[in-house]
């Protein structure tokens, strides 16, 4: 699984202007994450198209950058996330993102953009 990450100016309408690119050529998003920091702004998005995703953005002019994600279920209780996020944190798994992707009746699916995925799942298999 690919993130793509857009770094847009931090203004109003910058999320809909990505957001309008991926829906008019029928890219479904299936986990966002977007913030404003100072100007600028930064949106994470999963898509179940990543190829198609990455040339409309890069056609209609924005600013991206794609890299793997590591997703894990979990059972959608109090704690659970805390004991993954310790587990990676122990094994000195540098994370640039987390957001959730997914939510089923007992389970959320999370996804962490790790500095080192062959680090994040080792960590995680512990």
């Amino acid at each position: 699984m690919r993130e793509i990450t857009v770094m847009t100016a931090n203004k109003v309408g910058a999320l809909a202007d990505v957001c309008d690119a991926l829906g008019g050529v029928g890219v479904n998003i299936r986990g966002i994450s977007a913030h404003g920091v100072g100007e600028t702004g930064i949106i994470r998005l999963i898509t179940e198209d990543e190829t198609t995703a990455r040339n409309i953005l890069e056609r209609a002019g924005f600013k991206i950058t794609v890299g793997d994600v590591v997703s894990v279920k979990l059972r959608d209780r109090p704690g659970e996330l805390a004991k993954i996020a310790r587990k990676l944190a122990r094994a000195g798994v540098d994370l640039e993102s987390v957001y959730m992707i997914g939510r089923g009746t007992n389970e959320v699916e999370i996804a962490f953009k790790p500095k080192s995925v062959k680090d994040a799942l080792a960590a995680l298999k512990k």
